[in-house]
């Protein structure tokens, strides 16, 4: 929206219903210099008329509607958090106490350049050490689900999908990742989490209480 228009569409919000008239007057303008502007803003569904009326907010203008819009804005770079890596030398021993440690239910496989070579889960270190005393010290590449059965999701797409992604394969988490130019390698730069997608639920719900 442009500086005018978020003028305008303070005003409603402060004195509705108001006529056209009356917005131009007071941002001292004419009528017709913010007919188009006001155009604009009921096709976005953030002012609505009625004749003899005047203006008034529109459903996008509401809590609601804001709340949807921003969430819908809202992009994977926004709410990831910082991944948590170790080695492919590793050994199982050591994911479990990293699992542990940074309270995370996965891991992410890493390379000496930090490229991602795969992913190991709670369930993953279950299924190798129940039963299996010897375990502990097998090297974690041997247990992890590799990079080519990875789900993946890069940083400017919209949370929402990074959601429906984790829904749809039933994984606690994704890593971010971007592409390393000029190689078919991709680099692990954060993670989206149930826990993340948890909080940001609870925080859009706490202010569409608020009335924000």
């Amino acid at each position: 929206m442009t500086s005018r228009q978020k003028e305008i569409l303070a005003l409603v919000r402060k004195s509705a219903p108001v006529t056209g008239e009356q917005i131009a007057e007071q941002l001292g303008l004419s009528r017709p210099t913010i007919r188009s502007d006001l155009a604009v803003l009921i096709m976005l569904g953030l002012l609505d008329a009625k004749p003899k009326v005047g203006y008034f907010p529109g459903a996008a203008a509401q809590p609601q509607g804001e709340v949807r819009r921003m969430l819908l804005d809202l992009k994977v770079k926004d709410i990831q958090s910082r991944p948590v890596n170790i080695r492919e030398a590793s050994t199982v021993q050591d994911a479990v106490v990293a699992m542990f440690l940074e309270n995370t239910g996965s891991i992410f496989v890493t390379d000496e350049q930090n490229w991602l070579q795969g992913i190991v889960s709670r369930k993953d270190l279950l299924k190798v050490i129940l039963g299996n005393p010897g375990s502990a010290a097998m090297p974690v590449s041997l247990v992890m689900t590799r990079k080519a059965n990875l789900v993946t999701v890069g940083p400017e797409e919209p949370a929402l999908d990074a959601a429906r992604m984790m829904i749809r394969h039933e994984v606690e988490s994704l890593p971010v990742v971007v592409a390393v130019p000029d190689k078919s390698e991709i680099e692990v730069i954060g993670r989206v989490s149930n826990s993340t997608m948890t909080r940001i639920l609870v925080d859009w719900a706490e202010r569409i209480g608020r009335g924000e």
